[in-house]
């Protein structure tokens, strides 16, 4: 049986002005998933985010975290987030020390490691997000695309168990969207988990193990990365397209050109592989 990392049941969440960004809302994170969250915007992404983290309290029902019911005490708190890490959608509002290493190394020193462990753990984290050249770096001196490698470094030298991104290529050009997508593949261990929220229904569709989809404060849907985009009223109701991919292969199958019981493709090479081999991959 697969290890649950969050258990949460009927959480409801309810702003000052009145707001209610999360109603009801029950959901199990198993560990070592890669999981895509989708959602237009005010869906409650960003409110479920914040939860997982410990930085909001539900205005009623439970989140367990490894079995445990979340405390908001500040020793809790600062257990909660060694082993939740959480990057948000604006760099700006989670860097503020004077150069790309200060920053980096502030969560490992606050962690109670030695100096030596800190270290290291810096240099692994500017080494996998590519900053290393960076590291002398005024941080106000960096684009956007170096600003997300840094805060999604700072959250990575803690080594969380748990690593979630708000739209982490949002406002990016392709080049870097594609670099912080690929480091999210680098940093992926079985014993981890990773959560992001992205508009990007293709690289949701090819990248991730489940999907979640929001719209309202409540959950459509959640399951594999396949079923949902064979559920057109669903699609309808939460605004959202088929990926390319999926969609041209469903039209390949309608003309005869891919076999009808193939697997659908996740990426393009597999895509190509089916339509080279005319067979199943």
């Amino acid at each position: 049986m697969d290890e649950l990392f969050f258990d949460i049941q009927h959480l409801t969440h309810c702003y000052a002005d009145g707001t209610v960004a999360l109603e009801d809302l029950s959901l199990s994170i198993k560990k070592g998933k890669k999981i895509a969250l989708l959602g237009n915007n005010g869906a409650g992404k960003s409110t479920l985010f914040q939860h997982l983290n410990g930085i909001l309290e539900p205005t009623s029902g439970t989140i367990h975290f490894k079995g445990k019911q979340m405390k908001y005490g500040r020793k809790a708190l600062l257990e909660l987030r060694q082993q939740v890490g959480i990057v948000f959608q604006d760099p700006d509002s989670q860097l503020f020390s004077g150069t790309v290493r200060q920053d980096i190394s502030f969560g490992p020193m606050n962690l109670g490691w030695s100096k030596e462990k800190v270290v290291k753990q810096v240099e692994w984290a500017m080494q996998e997000t590519e900053v290393t050249s960076l590291q002398q770096k005024p941080i106000h001196f960096l684009s956007l695309g170096q600003k997300k490698r840094v805060a999604i470094a700072g959250v990575l030298a803690m080594k969380p168990d748990v690593f979630i991104l708000d739209e982490p290529s949002a406002g990016l050009d392709p080049y870097y969207s594609k670099q912080i997508l690929a480091l999210l593949n680098t940093i992926h261990e079985e014993y981890k988990t990773i959560i992001l929220s992205t508009h990007d229904v293709h690289f949701a569709y090819e990248w991730s193990d489940e999907i979640i989809v929001m719209s309202d404060g409540k959950i459509l849907y959640h399951g594999d990365p396949i079923s949902i985009f064979k559920r057109p009223e669903l699609l309808k109701q939460a605004h959202l397209e088929k990926p390319w991919i999926f969609e041209t292969a469903e039209q390949l199958q309608q003309n005869g050109l891919l076999a009808s019981d193939a697997p659908m493709p996740r990426n393009k090479e597999q895509l190509f592989l089916q339509l080279k081999q005319g067979v199943t991959i």
